[in-house]
């Protein structure tokens, strides 16, 4: 006979290979653990509403979520496009600089990197088409690319979600992810100029100065939410929790009455796809309970942190093989399901190991960000090949060089802590 955890496993990986939902698998294998264990099935309702009612910083992700969709249905985008090519559009390559630039500003307002791909980077795709020095293949790689800045630099659905799990600080992991979210656009702005230069990518026209300040006027008022969000967060104002709120009003106010962007089908539309796609996750962080409880019933934790310590792994060499295993599970696998199963296994390896948990935290989503992107199965990929029609291959040839920089990112933040602990420990965090 099979064991519980076993029969967990088989069922789980069963549920994916039926392309089955996975909240839906994971709750499964959970029933099925607690079957062969001879436990009570009241278990699974027990866990899960113990873990959902007792979360209250996962309130943000459906309100970040909102908030996303609000903006997309708006004129944000195309007010934050313009705003931002009078400021780096007569740099060679000028529209993909724009788009690194807008993703950068949209990040701070969403924390969603399908977001970001389907807003700001669908209307910078449709430019880029207009040009014959752009490819299909390019414009869909540089969107994808820097569609990863959504969840590093604050607000950040996946960073909120690892709070919840690893019982870290989340004004400290946005704060964490600021630096590096930087560093990502800077790097992906280096790419983009290199390869500008070799293929001779035109500057854009130069924006009349007479113009400037109707674009400024348009652009400042989007460009005031993460002004607000973070002011909020770091004065004391509000939780994270709260500013997740505060974003989807925010957001609400700009693109329904200011601007009248939002008619009320619109809006029902944007509510209705922001409670599926809120649904889901809630799904799978509901399943996430179950198996937890599972894995820590049967030692797993324990068990790797014993190996590890057997092995004697320096802190960098486990960082290193955490990297390599996210980077290759996180082509195949969805966020959460890393997030929600896979890293509360590898916390009490960090903890013995004296890992600082906002460190491991944004290293770890940064992993996730590259797997969206990473051939064959990035999801991003996919969403953009869905929204355009260009082919995934073609932008795997293209990506290769943001790719390269991400991954150079990547080890530096593994090497080097500091890039991500900084600006935490000055703003006070203690983050140890």
């Amino acid at each position: 006979m099979i064991s519980p955890l076993t029969a967990l496993i088989l069922v789980l990986v069963t549920g994916f290979l039926l392309r089955a939902p996975i909240g839906f698998s994971m709750i499964a294998s959970g029933v099925a653990y607690l079957v062969l264990k001879g436990q009570d099935l009241g278990m699974v309702a027990e866990q899960i509403l113990n873990g959902l009612y007792n979360s209250y910083v996962l309130l943000a992700v459906p309100l970040f979520i909102l908030a996303a969709n609000i903006m997309n249905a708006g004129t944000v985008s195309d007010r934050l496009f313009d705003f931002c090519a009078i400021l780096v559009g007569r740099f060679r390559g000028g529209l993909a600089q724009v788009n690194i630039l807008v993703s950068v500003v949209f990040a701070g307002m969403s924390g969603s990197a399908i977001a970001d791909a389907a807003g700001p980077g669908l209307i910078s795709i449709k430019q880029m088409l207009k040009r014959p020095e752009y490819t299909p293949g390019f414009a869909g790689a540089i969107v994808a690319a820097a569609a990863t800045l959504g969840p590093i630099i604050p607000p950040s659905i996946p960073l909120v979600i690892y709070g919840l799990v690893s019982g870290a600080s989340v004004g400290a992991l946005f704060l964490g992810g600021v630096l590096p979210g930087v560093l990502m656009a800077v790097l992906l702005m280096i790419a983009v100029h290199i390869i500008a230069r070799q293929r001779n990518m035109p500057r854009e026209d130069r924006i009349p100065l007479a113009e400037w300040p109707a674009i400024c006027y348009r652009g400042a008022l989007p460009l005031s939410i993460p002004v607000v969000l973070l002011t909020g967060i770091y004065t004391g104002a509000f939780t994270p929790t709260e500013a997740a709120a505060v974003a989807a009003f925010q957001a609400l106010v700009l693109a329904g009455v200011i601007y009248r962007a939002l008619t009320w089908r619109s809006l029902f539309n944007v509510i209705l796809e922001s409670t599926r796609a809120s649904s889901v996750i809630t799904l799978i962080i509901a399943g996430s309970f179950v198996m937890n409880y599972a894995f820590t019933a049967e030692g797993v934790p324990q068990m790797l942190a014993n190996w590890v310590l057997s092995m004697h792994f320096s802190k960098i060499q486990f960082l290193l093989m955490v990297n390599v295993l996210f980077l290759a599970l996180g082509c195949v696998m969805d966020i959460s399901v890393l997030l929600l199963v896979f890293v509360p296994i590898l916390l009490p390896v960090a903890s013995i190991l004296h890992i600082d948990l906002v460190h491991f935290g944004v290293m770890v989503v940064l992993n996730m960000m590259i797997g969206l992107i990473h051939p064959p199965f990035g999801m991003l990929l996919f969403v953009i090949n869905a929204l355009t029609g260009i082919k995934i291959k073609d932008m795997m040839i293209e990506g290769w060089l943001f790719l390269l920089m991400l991954l150079l990112l990547l080890l530096s933040i593994t090497l080097f802590p500091q890039i991500v602990l900084w600006l935490p420990q000055s703003m006070g965090y203690v983050t140890n």
